[in-house]
């Protein structure tokens, strides 16, 4: 049986949880077994807490996120998540990479942790949900949560901003918002099982082809996706010729450039200890303030 994981970052019956809660209930049951965890039950500062949720997510099938929109992105804990469990250690690439020079005899420069089910398949699915009912007071939350994803390589199927919910439970008062959670999480189901490449996106298509969202970094006429790094140039009329999707952290091309990147600069600095060692010596030294 599968499992897809659905992971609430708001509070308990609050609007982003509700939502989670309809998309985990339109996975069929012969397909998948869902299970909710709160964010705020764990404690990202335990590593036995991590330890706990990281085999949670090596051993799910699919992985449904849903947070309240704080600031224009998504709630701290889900920043605080992904610097203390993800990110290189979580690396498909750095992974991949680390298992072929172990099984060659050789040991990396950087020895990240190695846990081969992060290569196996998932596929994700994105809910964030806000109080304001216009586009800028939401714009980064989307973009943020690709960072729970990347690094293992998971692909999403889907993903939407709600916007109207400010006050609590609030959410249910928007019945179109509700079938679209369910909509969302019945596409999760549907896709799992598959290799990153066969995925199909449900969500709206974006400007970008890889991440499917909007923001973008602009250079003259140099176009940068700012979610993934997908490059293009900027044409008449406002249209985007996307050039090289390579360059997209999503992509494996991408991700195993940079783990290499690491090892070499890693290589490169171990035969430097001893000149590193004398300019930390020199660097101004001061006590720092605590409060009381």
């Amino acid at each position: 049986m599968n499992t897809v994981l659905g992971l609430s970052a708001g509070a308990a019956g609050g609007s982003a949880e509700i939502l989670l809660c309809t998309a985990l209930a339109a996975v069929p049951g012969a397909s998948a077994d869902p299970e909710l965890i709160r964010l705020a039950g764990l404690d990202l500062t335990e590593p036995a807490d991590l330890d706990w949720f990281w085999e949670k997510l090596v051993e799910c099938d699919g992985l449904i996120v849903s947070t309240p929109i704080m600031s224009r992105t998504m709630a701290a804990g889900l920043k605080l998540l992904v610097d203390r469990l993800l990110g290189p250690n979580a690396d498909a690439a750095i992974i991949e990479q680390l298992v072929a020079l172990r099984r060659a005899g050789t040991e990396p420069a950087v020895p990240f942790r190695v846990d081969e089910r992060v290569l196996r398949p998932r596929v994700a699915g994105f809910l964030a949900v806000g109080g304001s009912l216009t586009p800028q007071w939401k714009t980064l939350a989307l973009p943020l949560m690709h960072s729970l994803t990347f690094s293992m390589h998971i692909a999403v199927a889907d993903q939407v901003v709600f916007g109207g919910a400010g006050t609590p439970r609030s959410i249910l008062l928007d019945e179109d918002a509700l079938r679209r959670a369910a909509t969302l999480g019945a596409n999760v189901a549907s896709q799992l099982g598959k290799a990153f490449d066969d995925v199909r996106y449900f969500g709206d298509p974006g400007l970008c082809p890889m991440c499917h969202l909007s923001v973008i970094e602009l250079t003259g006429t140099d176009v940068a996706c700012a979610t993934c790094g997908s490059r293009g140039t900027l044409g008449n009329g406002g249209t985007v010729e996307w050039t090289d999707t390579t360059t997209s952290v999503l992509s494996m091309a991408e991700k195993r450039a940079h783990a290499a990147e690491i090892q070499e600069t890693a290589a490169r600095h171990r035969e430097l200890q001893d000149d590193l060692a004398k300019r930390a010596a020199a660097v101004p030294a001061f006590t720092p303030v605590r409060p009381r």
